[in-house]
């Protein structure tokens, strides 16, 4: 059996679905169910089944996963010791980050190391949620958290400060009491959920957002306030601080991978290039305003 064999085998397995696999491999689906077929024919068994909820695997294709899996991580051991020794770096380098970041201020530096390395090919991808990176969902994750997995390795890139920002006019009409503080009820994340439940007890709204590209478009249109990482506020020049960033508002900006990746050259070249260029822009992570 081929190792792209077994690679497809293992997407369809963490995916939970030919479609899922597919999807995580840039491939066609019939492509997926036809190497999936091809596997069961040459092992004489079926590896997969369809259940109510989806695809499980069966006895063999858990057989069959834990020693995928093994290869998988030779594999890895492989090309790490390998890029100790070569010039060039080559590859599929996957890496998942928050929208409101991947879109906006990480975006140039995605495309400075895709021209540094044209050799590497580089996937960016946006997701909000958990990454399961021993499953090999994405090599790279680039997070806010104050508490990463020490399962991981972790590179702490900066601290993101916070601030409570409304549309300009808005902020002067409320500090002329010409009307009353409103809030936009946030459903982005945990953090920005807890820290307006603390600033409006009352948790009374009848706005609501689940993106903070979408409060930062909602604060812009003049629907109230609410908390924005200074990275975008500050470079918003409709919006305007109506409250300060709070230390306990402050969260890492982590750079994360799994163990297995920790010798791929392709990986520490991309951490590197990331540390570097973080510490650029380290200001306007942190909220600091320019002087004047």
């Amino acid at each position: 059996m081929h190792w792209d064999d077994l690679r497809i085998f293992l997407a369809i397995a963490r995916a939970g679905s030919i479609s899922g696999a597919a999807k995580r491999l840039a491939i066609q689906h019939s492509t997926v169910s036809r190497r999936l077929r091809t596997m069961e024919e040459r092992l004489g068994t079926s590896l997969i089944e369809r259940k109510g909820s989806g695809y499980e695997l069966t006895e063999a294709g858990e057989e069959l996963q834990l020693s995928a899996r093994k290869i998988e991580v030779e594999i890895l051991e492989f090309e790490g010791a390998r890029g100790g020794h070569d010039t060039g770096a080559t590859g599929e380098l996957r890496v998942t980050a928050i929208n409101n970041m991947a879109s906006t201020v990480l975006m140039p530096i995605f495309a400075r190391f895709s021209e540094a390395f044209p050799n590497i090919e580089l996937h960016v991808q946006v997701s909000n949620k958990f990454v399961k990176l021993a499953e090999r969902d994405a090599d790279i994750a680039i997070r806010l958290t104050n508490a990463p997995l020490d399962t991981l390795i972790g590179t702490r890139l900066t601290t993101v400060a916070s601030a409570v920002y409304g549309a300009r006019d808005y902020c002067a009409r409320m500090t002329a009491g010409e009307v009353d503080e409103k809030w936009l009820g946030i459903e982005c994340c945990d953090f920005h959920v807890s820290w307006t439940r603390d600033a409006r007890p009352d948790n009374r709204h009848n706005f609501y957002v689940d993106d903070t590209l979408l409060t930062l478009a909602a604060l812009k249109a003049g629907a109230g306030l609410a908390y924005l990482p200074c990275f975008m506020g500050d470079g918003e020049p409709s919006l305007a601080r109506y409250r300060p960033p709070e230390p306990r508002h402050d969260l890492g900006l982590w750079l994360v991978y799994h163990r297995d990746l920790r010798r791929t050259q392709r990986v520490r070249l991309f951490s590197d290039h990331m540390q570097r260029e973080i510490g650029n822009v380290r200001p306007l992570f942190e909220g600091q305003l320019p002087a004047g």
